[in-house]
């Protein structure tokens, strides 16, 4: 139960930070942080609460990582379905957080609520073809990057660091295509919000990071045998 609440708490950091920063600093007059700050919102989420939860639960707070370390060897798979319904949780509790905030001025609109969409819900109107081969990509290198900057071999204590800033380079590469999923949880947490066209668009946001999950845990282990 401590590993699921730290799984919670983290991936509620990781929507009201990343999202956060997307709906409530991107466009802010003047100031506004605008796609680079985004990116480097969601890498330091990560990086933060890596080394906050990262003894206690691994610090997966997405859904394609948990798949695609039990893929790599690296999980069990009895504690799957636990962890993701935890994760899911958690974003649902940072977009409500993030809801009541974005919420708490005059005649707000929350738009988008900074779902993830394809064609006329992407930010850059990318088709569903562009957006499926970006997710997949940019999941399946994530998750590289995570396999490699935790295993044995590789050196201890910067594990956290390393996946925070691939984070934000996926981030950097892919806001104007799909405003950047690789997280069903995160994916599911806004789009229950905004609703409508991001609902209806929420499943390529969960089929795309699985598969770029599970072929990462499969080349990863190949690569990584002696």
């Amino acid at each position: 139960m401590k590993k699921l609440f730290a799984e919670f708490i983290g991936t509620l950091w990781l929507v009201l930070g990343g999202c956060g920063s997307a709906v409530l600093a991107a466009g802010f007059p003047e100031l506004g942080i605008g796609f680079v700050g985004v990116a480097f919102a969601f890498g330091l989420t990560v990086v933060t609460m890596a080394y906050a939860i990262g003894h206690i639960s691994g610090c997966h707070l997405n859904p394609a990582v948990s798949v695609g370390l039990w893929i790599g060897g690296r999980f069990e798979r009895k504690d799957l379905i636990p962890y993701i319904i935890a994760q899911v949780l958690g974003g649902l509790a940072g977009a409500g957080i993030l809801y009541l905030i974005a919420t708490g001025k005059s005649g707000v609109d929350i738009g988008g609520f900074a779902s993830n969409g394809f064609g006329e819900a992407s930010p850059g109107g990318y088709s569903m073809m562009a957006a499926l081969v970006t997710e997949i990509v940019m999941t399946f290198f994530f998750l590289m990057v995570i396999l490699g900057a935790t295993d044995a071999k590789a050196p201890a204590g910067f594990a956290g660091l390393a996946i925070g800033l691939a984070l934000v380079l996926i981030h950097l590469i892919s806001i104007p295509v799909t405003n950047t999923s690789v997280n069903p949880a995160r994916s599911t947490s806004q789009a229950i919000f905004a609703g409508g066209i991001y609902l209806q668009q929420l499943w390529l946001f969960w089929i795309a990071p699985i598969i770029g999950a599970i072929l990462a845990g499969i080349v990863y282990n190949y690569v990584s045998k002696d």
